[in-house]
């Protein structure tokens, strides 16, 4: 085997009395996709800080081609070669392409004003590296997040970065843009770069990934070749359980229907009927851009609806915002907790009762040692660190974001709760807990409506299952008596296909 490109042996960092870090270490070859996985905590984003330089280590060696090297800052990072891809973009939405490019090395004239003709000519060069035709001389937050993230690459490319690491790098990308991706992630292969890949889907690893290292509880707990090792392999070294574990729950017995939608219909959706008992999971699925999240999003009155009715619990619920369906005994988790679902400065504490403030408040006054004891109550109950209560949520990881986004509904205890894509970027044991909630609300009685991509979620926590496809529901299926394969052939429109081919012949 040829030498390591990068190489980091027994890397430890101490928070306090947390030791996120024990003595880890971690390889990387020129032209090779290693996977890092592990749960929330387990000390992935620690170690990629300290190879960032926002963080020193303890302890420790980091190698680059063999020599020892010293990073203490992100400027000591990128001397070495060393960029991150952050799930959260750290680019400049009003400035340009070409701007954000050349962000900290603009070409400058004589007398140092800036030389726009040149900064947008360097700009071309930089994104032809990576094949990309996109304007230097547009907004850069007037692209898609692909085309945005495909920006931060060419300028980690253009800058001859040896190590990339990519973090989350399709967790708000379309397919059609993770397949872009995707192909990118093959030429910087290709020309020698060695990346280092953060991801929780187990499927995009074993497409691209080489090696895979699992980290636990801030320890080493092994690497291998994806040709030796399998996901089920991974699970198991990351939580010590199995992937069937994850989806396993008792028969649920439905009663009555409280969500109930005749005939709804919005902009690019509908019309649409579906129901969703008490005591019942229904989860809709289909592909990106089918309908799924507009008619969550009708059912909450965060769209304008044309037509249809809503009832909820047999009452008629015309929400003309989410505020009156929140009244009508109404709850959702959107898609994109950061920009729809969270209030990122504020605490933990305002973001869990902010939906539920009534509660605490008489004569205008609030209460607030009701209103903190409540909300402890509900983080305890999805395992969020109660010393977390006063931190701005932004400073939670992805997983337990998602669980104060939840947390917010269990408190205000709402009849149907809509969960738009409640996993998405968040680890397995994470998704675990989320599961048991799901499963434990419908046994209280309550109505859960899921929208998911994740098809063997989808199929695994429900009870039915709802294909959608071009603005319509075009299946209704049991969830225990289907496959991947048949959801797939409703969401594309093959079985229409065969079927008709069927009665012509």
């Amino acid at each position: 085997m040829s030498q390591p490109l990068l190489t980091l042996e027994g890397i430890s960092k101490r928070f306090g009395a947390t030791l996120a870090l024990s003595g880890v270490r971690f390889d990387l070859r020129a032209g090779e996709v290693h996977a890092l996985m592990g749960e929330n905590g387990a000390g992935k984003s620690t170690l990629m800080k300290i190879l960032a330089g926002n963080i020193e280590r303890d302890a420790g060696v980091i190698r680059i081609d063999g020599q020892e090297v010293d990073i203490r800052s992100p400027r000591d990072a990128a001397r070495h070669g060393i960029a991150i891809i952050h799930q959260e973009l750290n680019t400049v939405p009003d400035m340009t392409v070409a701007e954000n490019l050349a962000l900290g090395r603009e070409p400058k004239k004589r007398f140092g004003m800036l030389d726009r003709t040149a900064m947008e000519q360097q700009a071309r060069e930089k994104l032809a590296r990576i094949h990309s035709a996109i304007d230097p001389r547009r907004k850069l937050g007037s692209l898609s997040v692909g085309m945005q993230q495909m920006v931060e690459i060419a300028r980690a490319v253009g800058e001859n970065a040896r190590v990339l690491v990519l973090d989350e790098p399709t967790a708000a990308l379309s397919r059609a843009e993770a397949l872009e991706l995707y192909k990118l992630i093959e030429q910087m292969r290709t020309a020698g770069v060695g990346m280092i890949y953060i991801s929780h889907r187990m499927e995009e690893v074993w497409q691209l990934a080489d090696r895979v290292t699992v980290f636990r509880d801030g320890t080493y707990v092994g690497t291998g070749p994806l040709s030796e090792i399998s996901p089920a392999d991974v699970v198991r070294m990351m939580v010590g359980r199995t992937v069937a574990d994850l989806y396993h729950h008792e028969p649920r017995e439905p009663g009555r229907p409280l969500l109930t939608v005749k005939g709804l219909a919005g902009q690019a959706v509908g019309p649409v009927d579906l129901s969703v008992r008490a005591g019942e999971v229904v989860c809709m699925a289909g592909l990106i851009g089918s309908g799924r999240t507009e008619v969550g999003r009708l059912i909450f009155g965060a769209d304008v609806r044309t037509s249809g009715r809503v009832e909820i619990d047999g009452r008629a619920s015309s929400p003309a915002n989410p505020t009156e369906a929140i009244a009508d005994g109404v709850g959702m988790v959107p898609e994109n907790r950061k920009e729809q679902g969270l209030f990122l400065d504020h605490s933990v504490e305002d973001n869990v009762a902010i939906s539920s403030l009534d509660r605490f408040v008489s004569a205008g006054v609030i209460h607030r040692k009701q209103r903190r004891s409540a909300v402890l109550g509900e983080m305890k109950r999805l395992r969020l660190r109660l010393n977390a209560v006063d931190l701005p949520v932004k400073a939670l990881s992805g997983g337990n974001q998602q669980k104060a986004a939840l947390a917010r509904w269990l408190l205000r205890d709402c009849d149907v709760l809509i969960l738009d894509e409640p996993t998405r970027g968040v680890d397995i044991g994470a998704k675990r807990e989320i599961y048991e909630q799901i499963d434990g609300l419908a046994r209280a009685g309550k109505a859960i409506l899921v929208i998911s991509s994740d098809l063997p979620e989808a199929i695994g926590i429900s009870d039915r299952l709802l294909v959608m496809r071009r603005g319509r529901i075009v299946a209704e299926l049991e969830s225990a008596r289907t496959s991947e394969e048949e959801v797939m052939l409703h969401a594309t429109g093959t079985a229409v296909n065969a079927a008709n081919t069927g009665a012509q012949a």
